[in-house]
């Protein structure tokens, strides 16, 4: 009985949720992060149903029948289909959740680009899939907090969070951003310029989930000591047969340049708008990169390069602004002023 009691206490804590483009992270208090998941949902379309949630739904894109859809609900950091996005919380709080009735308190990830209306829809998403309050931190500062950066001291702090949809740079000190740039550049456009690339190059379709392969394996920002090649499948344009072609990083180094560039040029201007005293410190102790971005080989030499300035990676960038939002749960009071709040209806 006591473990059961127990049980009941664990599954009613408040949660954290990094509402990604790309993956949702969940963090439950006390118990850290508990659920990372793609942002995918397959649906019915004749219906309207849910058919799969997260990883599962994953595997089905550009796989299913003419009835199936594999929907991912977030463009660009905010939410594009309210209702599919709605579920997809429901069921991510239900899988951590295990008491039906529970109705945790909910501190949701956002850029910090987003408006008013994206604001209150990720608000209002939360609240219908059940939470009983609501609480928007912006993801720069949740990224900041989760990498470790005294962010309520006098002291500049700057943090670049490339996620999937948004690239968000950002400068921190006294606990609020001083200045900051959010451009709706990520991951997924790094997907797009590969997939462009091989169509121009080769005449060769390439799937989303094949050109994310592609970026993995062979994506970089700066020149590698040594160039790797990899064999890439999709469906010759031409003869409409399947194709293998074998292409290199530095192929791939060109296709990104474009995105990859836009997102130095945020780090630029935020560096340019930053107060003299604010730069002096962080040409001291660096720029923080977080985000499935940061893992981009080479991004941090190059961003080094560019901007004169030392580049760190986060210890687990994919992970950063989930644990600095759980971070928040975790000493509410003392970080609730970084917090902006909802009442739940």
């Amino acid at each position: 009985m006591p473990m059961a009691n127990n049980r009941f206490f664990l599954f009613g804590r408040d949660m954290a949720v990094d509402l990604g483009t790309a993956n949702t992270l969940v963090y439950v208090r006390g118990l850290g992060v508990v659920l990372n998941e793609p942002s995918v949902v397959a649906v019915n379309v004749k219906d309207g149903r849910p058919l799969a949630v997260g990883a599962e739904a994953k595997r089905m894109i550009g796989r299913t029948p003419s009835h199936i859809q594999a929907i991912r609900p977030l463009k660009d950091g905010v939410i594009a289909d309210f209702e599919i996005c709605e579920k997809m919380i429901r069921y991510f709080i239900q899988r951590v959740q295990q008491r039906r009735f529970a109705k945790p308190r909910m501190v949701m990830c956002v850029p910090s680009g987003i408006t008013g209306v994206e604001q209150r829809a990720v608000m209002e998403a939360a609240e219908y899939a059940g939470a009983r309050k609501a609480y928007i931190i912006e993801e720069p500062m949740a990224a900041a907090i989760g990498a470790g950066l005294p962010v309520h001291e006098p002291t500049g702090n700057m943090v670049v969070d490339i996620g999937g949809g948004t690239t968000e740079v950002a400068v921190i000190s006294l606990g609020g951003i001083v200045t900051s740039q959010s451009v709706r550049i990520g991951g997924d456009e790094l997907d797009e310029a590969i997939i462009s690339y091989i169509k121009k190059e080769y005449s060769l379709a390439l799937g989303e989930r094949t050109a994310e392969e592609i970026k993995i394996a062979l994506g970089s920002a700066f020149p590698l000591e040594e160039e790797l090649h990899a064999e890439v499948r999709g469906r010759d344009l031409v003869t409409g047969l399947p194709k293998t072609i074998v292409v290199s990083t530095e192929e791939i180094r060109k296709a990104i340049g474009e995105p990859v560039s836009a997102i130095i040029d945020a780090v630029k201007i935020t560096l340019d708008k930053t107060p003299p005293e604010l730069a002096a410190d962080i040409m001291e102790q660096g720029v923080v990169l977080t985000g499935g971005g940061a893992l981009l080989r080479g991004l941090d030499a190059r961003l080094r390069e560019e901007t004169d300035v030392r580049i760190v990676v986060a210890r687990d960038p994919l992970s950063c602004v989930v644990i600095g939002a759980g971070q928040c749960l975790e000493e509410f009071e003392t970080l609730k002023r970084v917090l902006v709040t909802s009442s739940a209806r």
